[in-house]
């Protein structure tokens, strides 16, 4: 679960602070088809002093926003009860939204360039094709694919030890077959200059290739990751157990169990969409998110035609 203490203003996003904490809410979802009761056990204690830090900070409104493992399970009602219960006003969003608020945000950093932006997170990954001219989002296309570090682990790598041959073999396939469909969709009528992924494992993933200790988002941000890194980090994580791969420098170790799945998807992704590299970004589904919130505020347009629902926590003045 992440948050994110935003100053928007004139439809730019001029300060954020954020945090992540790995709460694995999609804990066996893909088999199940249930939110488990410590999943959102979890959540509800994140969600619970998110919103606490959230007063504290004095932000006047607040959205809680759900995604790929809520949208999954048929039992997402329990949660949301539970977080309705804090003065929360959760919304399970779709996965085109998703990807929609997550363009939003990416393309904050390439204006006027067509790009494809690709948002893998845990139970799927949201891609969107389109441009950012000045406040106007021209968005092409938009495709939420079922393959997620999550989702992958889930099928794939539930053993505690190293990966075998057979297994990322079948983690390959299913990986390129779900992109390679989609990108089948995908308009020609506006080729993408650049990939730009976002999430937690392609932000992992730049870290551990630059073994980068601390964390530094301002080094990761927008730095490029080619699909031969990414490879020889698949192949070394394939051959550490669990418990060592949380060793490893880059890596956060909650991240430890599913960044092979995640690495997985990604250089599917890259392989598929037909490019070398890619650039992983900082400005995400938060960032869109955070502006499409401050265009609800102010009861102004948003970019993405959607109007998330704001629960008030304090008056401004």
């Amino acid at each position: 679960m992440r948050l994110a203490i935003a100053d928007v203003a004139d439809g730019r996003v001029r300060s954020m602070r954020k945090q992540s904490t790995i709460v694995d809410l999609g804990q066996d979802v893909d088999a199940s088809g249930m939110l488990a009761l410590d999943a959102m056990q979890r959540a509800f204690l994140c969600a619970r002093a998110y919103a606490q830090m959230a007063k504290e900070a004095g932000c006047v409104a607040l959205c809680c926003t759900l995604t790929s493992a809520a949208r999954d399970a048929g039992n997402s009602d329990e949660l949301m009860a539970a977080l309705a219960s804090l003065g929360i006003s959760p919304q399970v969003i779709p996965g085109e939204i998703e990807g929609a608020l997550t363009f939003l945000g990416v393309a904050q950093d390439f204006p006027s360039t067509p790009i494809l932006v690709a948002d893998n997170g845990g139970g799927s990954t949201e891609l969107a094709l389109g441009r950012l001219e000045g406040r106007a989002l021209d968005l092409r296309w938009v495709r939420s694919v079922d393959v997620g570090c999550r989702r992958m682990t889930d099928r794939f790598f539930s053993d505690d030890g190293p990966a075998g041959e057979g297994a990322l073999a079948a983690a390959h396939a299913f990986a390129h077959d779900g992109f390679a469909a989609a990108l089948e969709t995908m308009p020609r009528d506006l080729a993408p200059e650049r990939l730009v992924v976002c999430g937690g494992t392609a932000t992992s993933l730049v870290a551990m290739a630059a073994r980068l200790e601390p964390y530094d988002p301002a080094f990761v941000h927008l730095h490029g990751l080619s699909l031969a890194e990414i490879e020889k980090l698949e192949r070394e994580l394939a051959a550490l157990p669990v418990g060592e791969r949380g060793k490893l420098v880059g890596l956060q170790e909650q991240r430890a169990p599913v960044i092979l799945g995640g690495a997985v998807a990604v250089s599917e992704l890259l392989s598929a969409a037909g490019f070398p590299s890619a650039q992983a970004s900082e400005s995400d589904l938060l960032f869109g998110l955070s502006i499409a919130c401050d265009a609800a505020a102010e009861d102004t347009i948003s970019p993405v035609i959607w109007k998330p629902v704001l629960s008030r926590l304090a008056e401004e003045g």
